[in-house]
């Protein structure tokens, strides 16, 4: 499995971006989806992750509200829905899949995507 993430870019305060992340081979639904992030300066931290399964999702505090993640089944895809950026919210965005399930810890995580730039401008 290969993950492919694309879709970041600049975006000012306000605005909404969409992250996209292609798998070259099948997601099953035991394994969870993940987004992380990493601020420069900052380790690499989770953001938001679904279950392939049944769909159920789950957020870090600081973007509950405002980022959605989703899934397209058919095209193995997953997706993060970024409304109301803020400056902080400046990092690179990895996405990544555990095989093992439900997991907020990187080490969980066995396929990592190569990482897209996000830069919120205020």
């Amino acid at each position: 499995v290969q993950l492919q993430a694309s879709g970041g870019g600049l975006v000012q305060t306000g605005g909404s971006l969409r992250l996209s992340c292609a798998s070259s081979g099948r997601i099953y639904s035991s394994h969870f989806m993940g987004w992380f992030r990493q601020a420069p300066g900052k380790e690499r931290a989770f953001v938001a992750g679904i279950r392939w399964g049944v769909g159920n999702t789950y957020y870090t505090d600081s973007v509950k509200g405002r980022f959605t993640i989703s899934r397209d089944g058919a095209k193995n895809t997953v997706y993060l829905q970024m409304n109301s950026p803020q400056p902080d919210d400046t990092a690179v965005y990895y996405c990544a899949l555990a095989k093992r399930g439900l997991s907020t810890v990187e080490n969980d995580y066995s396929h990592w995507g190569q990482g897209t730039l996000v830069t919120v401008s205020s």
